[in-house]
């Protein structure tokens, strides 16, 4: 999170927590800070010792105990992954207390850092998701919220609906035939049957170089209170077709396959990673994973443009759209998915 000058007024319930917690007594300041695509708004607390953390400031008043956030951390936790310590609660504010990570994410980092530098992170980045896909196998519990909800038909086709609602009509201002949704809706069926079909690994939701923060040493994740089962190829396409960070062919081939090979070595019984048809098929998958989650991106970018006038995303579109134009170049069965999207994207044609 980066430090946002234009608006410096304090909520009321920011207001109320200093009161309350005696921090406006001992003269703490706050600082707004820019959130992320969510209604959630977000202030780095500074203390008159200089000690920092963050407010995180929801919509609404929560149950802590009930907080998808509360529970997904002490999963990640649990096996383990570093992620923002929980320092207090407000519970009738709607407010949470994190410890600071600065202000760094990965995207900004890799502007900075080294080539080489690039290469370790990002393998840290992959070796967390194999991390997260082996423990989190055997940490499985209903008394984690991500284990009662998963990547099913009806979510996956609900999110490339999003994509035509608010990227294809109301940014782009495509105007659908009825038959050309027919034909869409006969275009989804099958990816997102064969998506859904897929053995469930236990996936952050929002893996990118945005949720990624650089600390201390330690490269920590945030925004994984939407963690849910999915395929196994979900978080990796989301590190890997990351809409906000360029990365080479060359790069991405070396990284599927240090994923592979990372999993290869701690396979379960009856799997075998190592084996070329296996990883011929699990980049087909990582395909088709990407063309689902980039146009699923396409939407969000589109919803924050046109619905809620946050025009900050709309740099990122075009590397997604190449994204997806590659994939569906790359594979014949969606050349009718890519005639009917290019008669209203005209950089899909």
């Amino acid at each position: 999170m980066t430090l946002k000058p234009a608006d410096t007024r304090l909520p009321e319930h920011v207001a109320t927590y200093l009161e309350r917690t005696g921090l406006k007594e001992r003269k703490a300041r706050v600082v707004p800070l820019t959130g992320d695509a969510s209604d959630r708004r977000y202030f780095r607390l500074i203390e008159s010792d200089g000690s920092t953390s963050v407010l995180a400031l929801h919509a609404a008043p929560f149950t802590y105990d009930a907080l998808p956030f509360v529970n997904v951390a002490g999963l990640f936790r649990a096996i383990p992954l570093p992620v923002p310590e929980i320092r207090h609660h407000a519970e009738d504010l709607g407010l949470l207390a994190l410890q600071d990570l600065g202000d760094v994410t990965l995207q900004a980092h890799l502007g900075a850092a080294p080539a080489i530098e690039h290469a370790a992170v990002y393998r840290q980045a992959v070796g967390y998701i194999e991390q997260l896909q082996r423990r989190g196998r055997e940490l499985a519990s209903p008394r984690y919220v991500p284990y009662t909800i998963a990547f099913d038909v009806d979510k996956l086709t609900w999110e490339l609906e999003f994509f035509v609602k608010h990227f294809c009509e109301a940014y782009r201002g495509a105007d659908f035939t009825l038959p050309e949704r027919e034909a869409l809706r006969a275009e989804w069926q099958p990816i997102v049957e064969e998506l859904a079909s897929e053995p469930r690994v236990l996936c952050h939701r929002d893996y990118h170089s945005r949720n990624l923060m650089p600390h201390e040493g330690e490269l920590y994740i945030i925004d994984f209170q939407d963690a849910r089962m999915g395929p196994d190829t979900y978080d990796l396409v989301s590190l890997l077709r990351d809409s906000y960070v360029d990365l080479t062919d060359e790069v991405v081939d070396d990284l599927v396959a240090y994923f592979l090979a990372l999993k290869s070595r701690n396979d379960p019984p009856g799997e075998s990673t190592w084996h070329a048809a296996y990883r011929k098929d699990f980049r087909r998958r990582f395909d088709l994973m990407s063309l689902q989650r980039n146009l699923k991106a396409l939407g969000t970018f589109g919803y924050q443009t046109a619905a809620r006038q946050n025009p900050v995303y709309i740099q990122y579109m075009p590397r997604t759209l190449r994204y997806v134009r590659a994939n569906l170049e790359r594979h014949p069965r969606f050349g009718r998915l890519r005639e009917l999207l290019a008669q209203h994207i005209e950089e899909l044609a």
